[in-house]
């Protein structure tokens, strides 16, 4: 395959002016592609918005659930937009306290990318209970029923790691977009002038507030590292700390967290490339910052690999009959067809990634990563799912396949999820404009001035 448009090898970094001038240039007014994307999005998101409606009309018997399988679609996609938000966090904070400059370019997109998968994340539990209306039902706040949530129940262990989560890397991101924020109130007026003032909070690039500027960054990347491992942990444990055949399982918080990891760079990419030809963002969106997420894609898919090895070898080595029964059951039962689905994107496609022809391919690129983001979704499909079938008595064995509505609403959630990132690269610069100008080459940093 060809690869798409990249930066001539010889091609001179760019100057402070040119990079003020080429990342302030995506905030002009919006031309025809994007109103279209926005429209298709708002149909799907409609659409989303009409099943939904139908579902809080009629109640959950138009949906696929069935006894004894209650977690479905709805659980299963919870499950994956939380995975998604992870890079965000990975990218932007472990990578800046590890110093890996490649990072500059595209953590701003996977910073926001965090925030819009966590709010997409925290409709599925409401969405999940059917009456939606009852949702503060499992927010634990002083109330005067004398009422109080169930702690035992995962559905508030959610509550805490979704708004945690959402808390810290909404601070994170706000924090980052400061400074940018001010450069492209210089270069506004009228209204917008206004606007990004407020939001850039006066912010006037002394060396005093760069000075606290990096000390806070710094101490907010150390403390969301680690919700990296806690939040995605605490979903496992809606699993783990349950008697189900093939959820009862020490694996489940490290193999989470890799899984979350694996997803969400594969996310990352998909974004990415067609972001960097849609904006012309290619001087700054290199092969370089590619196929290092190609990488870290490669990395996490084979210790999920060796996770999902390691989950068959235990039930068959544990000698325990309905351990072994469930996952002969994943492989080769009902739902066969998701387990190897899983399997080949997650487990196979990715090894294409060994070859540097396909890691520096965009298109290639583009097209393993919406494999990895099917697989990760029926990875969640079938630990759910499959478990919930096929569980300890024999008559109560069933089988579960969602619904159209279920599907209209996994679409809207997709929709909701770029309604939000298309307004983002509307208002705010995709780019971090001050980290790129401090990834040039010393003897540039002066050369063409410009905003820092």
């Amino acid at each position: 395959m060809a690869t798409l448009a990249a930066p001539v090898p010889d091609q001179a970094p760019p100057t402070y002016a040119e990079v003020n001038r080429d990342i302030l240039a995506t905030l002009a007014p919006p031309g025809k592609r994007w109103f279209a994307g926005m429209g298709v999005v708002l149909a799907g998101l409609a659409f989303g918005a009409f099943c939904w409606g139908l579902q809080l009309k009629l109640g959950m018997g138009i949906t696929g659930y069935t006894p004894p399988i209650f977690w479905g679609t709805y659980i299963t996609t919870f499950v994956f937009w939380v995975g998604i938000a992870h890079s965000g966090t990975l990218i932007s904070a472990i990578l800046l306290l590890f110093r890996a400059g490649w990072r500059t370019s595209i953590y701003r997109a996977s910073e926001a990318m965090t925030v819009f998968a966590v709010m997409t994340a925290g409709l599925f539990p409401i969405l999940h209970l059917g009456r939606a209306w009852f949702f503060y039902w499992v927010v634990p706040y002083p109330n005067f029923r004398g009422l109080w949530a169930n702690f035992r129940s995962p559905l508030v262990w959610d509550v805490f790691a979704i708004a945690t989560y959402f808390t810290v890397s909404a601070t994170f991101l706000a924090m980052g977009l400061i400074p940018d924020l001010a450069a492209v109130r210089d270069q506004a007026a009228g209204w917008r002038k206004k606007i990004y003032g407020i939001v850039s909070l006066g912010w006037k690039n002394s060396d005093r507030e760069w000075q606290h500027f990096g000390r806070m960054y710094l101490f907010l990347a150390a403390l969301a590292t680690p919700l990296v491992l806690s939040v995605h942990s605490v979903v496992s444990w809606d699993f783990a700390m349950a008697i189900v055949p093939g959820w009862h399982a020490t694996i489940f918080a490290p193999y989470f967290v890799a899984g979350a990891i694996f997803s969400g760079c594969g996310m990352v990419i998909t974004i990415l490339v067609p972001l960097r030809k849609a904006l012309k963002l290619e001087r700054y969106l290199q092969i370089r910052h590619f196929e290092n997420l190609a990488k870290l894609c490669l990395l996490t898919s084979m210790i999920v690999s060796y996770a999902y090895a390691t989950e068959y070898f235990v039930a068959w080595y544990s000698g325990n009959a309905i351990e072994r029964a469930t996952f002969y059951n994943r492989a080769f039962g009902d739902y066969w067809w998701a387990t190897w689905t899983m399997t080949v994107c997650n487990a196979f496609i990715p090894q294409l990634l060994w070859f540097k022809k396909i890691r520096t391919d965009l298109r290639s690129l583009f097209i393993i990563s919406i494999f990895i983001n099917i697989g990760m979704w029926f990875e969640r499909f079938v630990i759910i799912v499959t478990s919930l079938s096929h569980e300890f008595e024999p008559w109560q064995w069933a089988y579960y396949l969602p619904r159209w509505p279920e599907y209209g609403i996994l679409l809207g959630s997709f929709c909701w999820f770029a309604m939000w990132f298309l307004l983002f690269i509307r208002f705010f610069p995709v780019i971090a404009i001050a980290e790129v100008k401090e990834a040039l080459p010393p003897p540039l940093r002066g050369r063409g001035g410009g905003h820092r």
